[in-house]
């Protein structure tokens, strides 16, 4: 079985950065299950994994438009310091997450503090970035119609 059209598949990976800085890996116990065809992946990933089997091992480098996206400059906002007066000393890299009028939670990241002025970026810490994925294919089966009305994985694949 290959993967294409609604099966579904069981992955382990890493992720690293232009710079081959790891920034995530599945656990050797727990692999990366997902409804193929069904928007669970980023898009780049799982356009490059469309027609390899078990046992394939590959390397799927995704551009930020087919991963988290573009940079969008309107999210990167400045400040003031006295926002966060009840959080305790701020430091660069932390990360918050602020509901917002529809009541979806949104992060940002704090990226410069400037005297008083803290700027903060809202979009996703990928955002702008080629990501490179090292992809194992642990399994392929095909998905139960519960599964495919549903969008969703309920079976193990183990």
């Amino acid at each position: 079985m290959i993967i294409k059209g609604k099966c579904v598949v069981s992955i382990h990976f890493k992720l690293t950065d232009d710079n081959g800085q790891l920034l995530e890996a599945t656990p050797d116990w727990e692999p990366v299950v997902f409804l193929n065809d069904s928007f669970g992946l980023l898009p780049g990933l799982e356009k490059g994994l469309q027609g390899h089997k078990v046992g394939d091992a590959l390397t799927i480098t995704v551009q930020p438009e087919d991963g988290y996206g573009v940079s969008d400059p309107s999210l990167i906002h400045t400040v003031p310091l006295a926002a966060f007066s009840e959080v305790g000393p701020l430091e660069i890299g932390m990360q918050f997450e602020l509901e917002s009028e529809e009541g979806h939670g949104e992060q940002f990241t704090v990226t410069s503090i400037d005297g008083d002025d803290v700027t903060v970026d809202a979009n996703h810490p990928l955002a702008g970035k080629v990501l490179h994925f090292d992809v194992q294919v642990d399994d392929i089966r095909k998905a139960t119609s519960k599964e495919i009305e549903m969008g969703n994985v309920f079976e193990s694949t183990t």
